[in-house]
């Protein structure tokens, strides 16, 4: 694996890279999601992430219905020019690894080698039993994860002409012959996304380029988090510095305290309240914190896919006041 380092002027003169995450399954068209991603690139965002579900939360109409993760992300592809693309993250229950491993080496190539694969368990039983997908034990769904994290970047580092076998618990290649091969080399950076502190720790540590938390409490959690993830690299003999450590936080921004209002009543009741509220600079005060861990990069989870004005005033505002702190 050839690791996605810190960036290079990490330490006193803190670079916090900033994402932009959305949910879709809220309810959400492609047309509204290349909107928002398209003013996340033009106002800074390094990355726009989706997150990768086909059933909303109890509360929500999911109007007009879901959108395919990798089908809209390979439509962004196309439809923007720099700002990085991926989901955060993707069950392991939605695909199969090899499928997985073509669709997304396809989607790399289509944006110029912009993706990123996020990856995890799976968690929500009841899209699972809505659209007829087998949901495993957690045993079972984390050793699949494992799997496919050693198939796909197995797959995409086999070198051309050769070919890639796997004997799994649960999946088995014979003579795969590893094609396409993504754009990025060795491949696009994985990221893993979880919130235990046994399992995804140690599967980051081994498989991964970056490691994303988004906890329920995530000032709280993010230190027990990554002090596992640190002690996991350690085990290992992989210098944790190696491993890109993000967050997910919901924010509402506001310059004034009628527009946080104006904002925080139309966000649907039931996402409750965001992680972090205020100005651009009180947000950006509470991101920076999060370094103390070791964290470079954070995505913002934005509730309102329509309020479009919100992405450009947290680029136009606070992602100034985090490149260089």
């Amino acid at each position: 694996m050839t690791p996605d380092p810190r960036p290079a002027d990490y330490g006193d003169g803190v670079t916090l890279e900033v994402g932009l995450f959305v949910a879709p399954q809220l309810g959400a068209s492609y047309d509204d999601q290349l909107a928002v991603a398209r003013a996340a690139e033009a106002n800074g965002f390094f990355a726009f992430v989706r997150s990768d579900h086909y059933l909303p939360p109890p509360g929500f109409s999911g109007l007009p219905g879901p959108t395919d993760a990798w089908i809209t992300l390979a439509g962004l592809a196309r439809d923007t020019s720099v700002i990085r693309l991926g989901t955060m993250v993707s069950p392991v229950t939605f695909r199969l690894p090899g499928p997985l491993a073509i669709g997304v080496a396809q989607v790399d190539a289509m944006s110029n080698g912009r993706v990123m694969l996020g990856l995890g368990a799976g968690w929500m039983e009841s899209e699972h039993r809505a659209y007829g997908i087998p949901f495993r034990n957690p045993t079972e769904r984390f050793e699949r994860l494992e799997e496919q994290l050693i198939i796909v970047r197995g797959l995409w580092t086999t070198p051309n002409l050769q070919t890639f076998d796997f004997d799994g618990r649960w999946y088995k290649l014979e003579a795969c012959p590893a094609l396409p091969k993504p754009s990025q080399f060795p491949h696009p950076p994985i990221v893993i996304g979880g919130q235990g502190l046994s399992k995804t720790p140690r599967l980051a540590a081994r498989y991964a380029d970056e490691v994303n938390v988004s906890p329920p409490d995530p000032m709280r959690c993010a230190k027990e988090f990554f002090r596992r993830v640190d002690a996991e690299c350690h085990d290992i003999g992989r210098d944790p510095v190696t491993l890109r450590r993000s967050v997910t936080i919901t924010a509402l921004c506001g310059s004034a305290t009628a527009d946080l209002r104006r904002r925080r009543a139309a966000i649907p009741g039931p996402i409750g309240e965001p992680d972090i509220a205020g100005t651009p600079q009180q947000i950006a005060d509470e991101l920076l914190r999060f370094t103390e861990f070791g964290v470079n990069r954070a995505y913002l989870r934005v509730a309102d896919l329509h309020d479009v004005e919100h992405v450009e005033l947290l680029g136009r505002e606070l992602l100034p006041l985090l490149r260089r702190s």
